[in-house]
């Protein structure tokens, strides 16, 4: 209990003196502030690209690739396509045909507008049931769609405003063939850049004989389990089924471990240098301090009270910085449009965000009090009452 009130009015005593330490509080918020808002912008790359990625995902919708493989690899044969429509839980169409899709992926290569820089990203070879009855929030915004059996293109805007060479009625050499850019859509809120052509005419020019993947759309979620375990059932088929969510995770795993390295591999730089300034500052502010610290022990208070309230005083003094580096990130950068690696999304600054950037604070104040703490309690008090 007393190191408890002793620990309270010291906490109370260094509360009330900041006004007195403006330049040296000022640093610290200063740092954490530059620190979390860089930390929490560069996380909300991966949160924004995971809902540009995976947020188009339908729970009744399932992806049936090749058994084992993890992406481009998949090749399932027309003749195991053939059997995937006879399983149970399709849905039918308004034609009354089951709401089944092919699809083939191949990658080509754009150009950046402005830097000419070169990227990669996916063809996608799709059959009209993919292109029209699965596709509902495709709307298109210039030209038509594709015409099954030509060498034509259709692009999303993203494609547009990003890329060269896909503005309506421009040709692109694909495979040593020209393919003309017949439309230009939107599709929902997505800012991906999906470039499609009709899958035969694909595979045709490829030389390709099999497809990529299966796009199934079930009667509703819940029969999920029935389709896999018929189609594991039937020994015929090796193949692989996962929900279209599942599927755009396992795609998206990869790329969103690159943007959070770099987004704690930079926040780690800053928040070593922004510690390092704290700790500077602490100290200053433990040496001002000196004769008052040393009169307190002298009176009764112990090591230990200065200990704790010298890092509480850190971690509070880091909080006001880790709010406003939250409020900073989401005011500046929550929704803006980036394009790192070809891939184009929003960023998306959450209330999970602001509390990793508050925790990361906190662990630094901590950690930029440690030593500061120390030095306040192992002054000796007959040295610290004659400091000048």
């Amino acid at each position: 209990m007393k190191f408890l009130r002793q620990s309270a009015a010291l906490l109370r005593l260094n509360l009330g003196g900041l006004s007195a330490r403006g330049g040296s509080v000022l640093t610290i918020l200063v740092g954490v502030t530059c620190t979390v808002g860089v930390l929490v912008s560069m996380l909300a790359m991966g949160t924004g690209a995971h809902q540009q990625l995976v947020g188009y995902a339908r729970d009744d919708t399932v992806v049936v690739t090749s058994r084992g493989s993890g992406g481009l690899d998949s090749s399932v044969s027309r003749d195991e396509a053939a059997a995937v429509a006879d399983l149970p839980g399709i849905a039918t169409g308004s034609d009354g045909k089951p709401l089944i899709g092919h699809n083939a992926i191949v990658v080509i290569e754009g150009h950046r507008r402005g830097t000419g820089a070169r990227v990669f990203f996916p063809l996608i070879g799709a059959s009209p049931t993919v292109q029209t009855a699965m596709r509902p929030d495709m709307h298109f915004t210039d030209g038509r769609m594709l015409q099954p059996g030509l060498h034509e293109l259709v692009a999303s805007n993203s494609c547009v405003r990003t890329f060269t060479g896909f503005e309506l009625g421009a040709r692109r050499a694909v495979r040593g063939i020209d393919w003309t850019v017949v439309g230009h859509y939107d599709q929902g809120d997505s800012m991906q850049c999906l470039v499609l052509a009709d899958v035969e005419t694909l595979m045709t020019v490829f030389g390709r004989n099999t497809f990529t993947e299966v796009i199934v759309r079930l009667k509703n979620p819940g029969d999920f389990d029935a389709f896999r375990a018929a189609l594991e059932a039937n020994p015929a088929l090796h193949l692989q089924v996962k929900r279209e969510r599942d599927s755009a995770e396992e795609r998206f795993k990869g790329f969103k471990a690159l943007l959070n390295f770099a987004a704690y591999f930079v926040g780690a730089i800053m928040a070593l240098g922004a510690t390092l300034g704290s700790v500077n500052s602490l100290y200053s502010i433990v040496d001002a301090r000196r004769r008052e610290l040393a009169t307190l022990r002298a009176i009764g208070f112990g090591s230990g009270a200065i200990v704790v309230v010298t890092l509480v005083e850190s971690m509070l003094l880091a909080l006001p910085g880790a709010l406003l580096g939250a409020a900073v990130a989401w005011l500046f950068f929550h929704g803006m449009a980036v394009s790192p690696f070809g891939v184009s999304f929003r960023l998306d600054v959450t209330p999970r965000l602001a509390a990793i950037g508050i925790a990361w604070a906190l662990v630094m104040g901590l950690i930029g009090g440690l030593l500061p703490a120390e030095r306040a309690a192992r002054v000796p008090i007959t040295t610290a009452l004659r400091a000048t």
